[in-house]
């Protein structure tokens, strides 16, 4: 059954088939809860133009900010590394964190104690209902994987994020690789 496959901390790539939808196309998803009543998620290759202090002037640093997905996009979401220095993080796995005390990260940020490899800023995020994932899964919209970048994640490149995981994934999905992003504009 897809529900027992889907854990907390697992990736969802996106399948080729999602084309002309602006959040999902060529997404990699970082599953950060999943239970009885839904799923969260958060985009993690889809950076914006934005940077943390272009959001919030008192962070002096230019960390950029990703669009987590299409939910209450005018709330700022983070994930890291480093539970011992931000209190009240919940664990996702493998080392990755999400949230916690927002004005000790921001004096963490400013004294140079967290870096770019530590935390990841989303403006928004991914949801789903109670059996919408499952339901997205079967009609296979979603490549689920483990992460074994674990909590290294949150400093991987982004610009061809997708396309390596396709070619990871290997055998019918490589000619997708060097696809075009809208395969009709060929």
């Amino acid at each position: 059954m897809i529900s027992e496959k889907l854990k907390k901390g697992h990736l969802l790539i996106a399948e080729p088939s999602i084309i002309g939808d602006l959040s999902f196309n060529r997404s990699v998803i970082l599953l950060a809860d999943h239970n009885k009543e839904g799923s969260i998620g958060f985009i993690i290759n889809k950076p914006l133009k934005y940077t943390i202090n272009d959001l919030i002037p008192e962070i002096d640093a230019t960390f950029k900010i990703y669009n987590g997905g299409p939910v209450e996009q005018d709330n700022l979401y983070f994930i890291h590394n480093i539970p011992e220095l931000i209190p009240n993080s919940v664990e996702i796995s493998n080392g990755i964190y999400w949230g916690g005390d927002f004005e000790s990260t921001k004096d963490l940020i400013n004294d140079g104690s967290i870096g770019k490899n530590n935390i990841r800023f989303f403006l928004g995020y991914t949801g789903w209902d109670e059996n919408q994932l499952e339901n997205e899964m079967q009609g296979n919209s979603w490549i689920i994987t483990d992460n074994s970048y674990k909590n290294k994640i949150i400093g991987k490149s982004t610009t061809h994020f997708w396309k390596e995981q396709i070619i990871e994934l290997g055998g019918d999905y490589l000619i997708w690789s060097n696809a075009p992003e809208n395969p009709y504009l060929n």
